[in-house]
């Protein structure tokens, strides 16, 4: 069996659709499948562009940056990727999240007669309320947006969701035969074993007694970090770390300034993996998820997380075991979060790993609290 992949983003751009992708792959070839992508070049800061992931080919397409993410060059598959789609003879083509690379390729498969299908992974009419091109607001693309994500999912055979919420969203929207992909996560990568007190060190900037609050993810505006500044500010002897990078870095770095609050940068491989398993609670206030995988790898790597309610964040977090939930914006919508959050040291922290060893539940003493979110 051979099956193709299209993508707007992929190596070496780490991120969580990038991360789906890459376990989606290592999945397949493990059962002997075949494998081809087609993803675009990207920004060359970022690193090599490899022709080969794994035993998967990579096909690359040239294309211009993207405003909303510089780190991209989008552009339209050529004539030269349509020959290779034809010579590897797929007999299913995925598309994830298909917008031009994925929109043209859906023009090709059907054109070569393969089956297909989509997944959903980025809810771009919800960015454009938080980006500008240069100066102009994108907000009033969003009906534009919408229609060209209900025409190019329509032309897909099936479509997939990362959550409930969004598959109730896309059928909303007039998208047919939306089906649910729930997300997993190494277990092996994103463990407790890998806590590490080095690390601890730095991501609390020497002051590895305090409560460490632990973000992971792109440092931009729908992320919402700005909203924690008055958890550093209210909450005696916690710090805030922040992994990853983005176009928002500065001004936040501004925004926090004078507050307790470390920059790590991008971090990948098992710095990442101990930066997880050093913290002691998740934060994650972001406003615009399909799904949330670093909540997840959080979870997975002991941590409880206290986190807004977007995605599919509420299908994977108990209240009052795995974490905590509040409303979109609403980060200081009740002080028994805060509580919480002081009563979260790591040793405060009980790890249930079940049989499969990948399942990983952490309970933290709330006993404070009140009420949950």
């Amino acid at each position: 069996m051979r099956v193709m992949l299209f993508t707007e983003t992929f190596l070496p751009k780490r991120d969580g659709i990038v991360t789906v992708i890459c376990l989606l792959l290592d999945h397949l070839t493990k059962r002997g499948i075949e494998t081809a992508i087609v993803a675009p070049y990207v920004a060359d800061h970022l690193g090599e562009h490899e022709p080969y992931y794994n035993q998967t080919k990579i096909i690359r397409v040239p294309g211009v940056t993207f405003p909303i993410y510089p780190e991209l060059k989008a552009g339209p598959p050529q004539w030269n990727t349509y020959r290779q789609i034809k010579d590897f003879r797929p007999d299913i083509a995925h598309f994830i999240h298909p917008v031009l690379i994925g929109g043209f390729g859906i023009l090709m498969a059907k054109r070569l007669n393969i089956p297909n299908l989509t997944s959903f992974h980025l809810d771009f009419a919800g960015m454009a309320e938080h980006h500008y091109f240069g100066n102009i607001p994108l907000k009033p693309m969003k009906p534009l947006i919408n229609a060209f994500t209900r025409f190019s999912f329509n032309l897909a055979d099936y479509t997939l969701a990362p959550s409930k919420l969004v598959q109730n969203q896309m059928i909303e929207l007039g998208i047919k035969d939306v089906g649910l992909w729930k997300r997993g996560v190494d277990g092996e990568r994103f463990n407790p074993k890998f806590r590490d007190e080095a690390m601890r060190y730095q991501l609390s900037d020497g002051h590895p007694e305090d409560t460490l609050l632990l973000y992971v993810g792109r440092l931009s505006n729908e992320k919402r970090i700005d909203l924690l500044r008055p958890i550093l500010e209210r909450i005696p002897n916690t710090r805030l770390a922040l992994v990853g990078d983005g176009p928002a870095r500065a001004d936040l770095e501004a925004h926090f300034k004078g507050l307790p609050a470390k920059f790590m940068g991008r971090m990948v491989g098992v710095p990442l993996s101990q930066a997880y398993a050093s913290g002691d609670v998740f934060t994650f206030a972001s406003s615009l998820e399909t799904f949330g995988l670093v909540v997840v790898e959080a979870m997975a790597a002991g941590l409880p997380v206290v986190s807004s309610r977007v995605g599919g964040i509420p299908d994977v977090v108990e209240i009052g075991k795995t974490g905590y939930l509040f409303d979109d914006g609403d980060v200081e919508s009740d002080y028994e979060w805060e509580n919480c959050l002081e009563n979260s040291k790591a040793e405060d922290k009980v790890t249930d790993v079940k049989s499969d060893g990948r399942y990983l539940c952490a309970f933290v003493r709330v006993k404070q609290c009140n009420r949950s979110f």
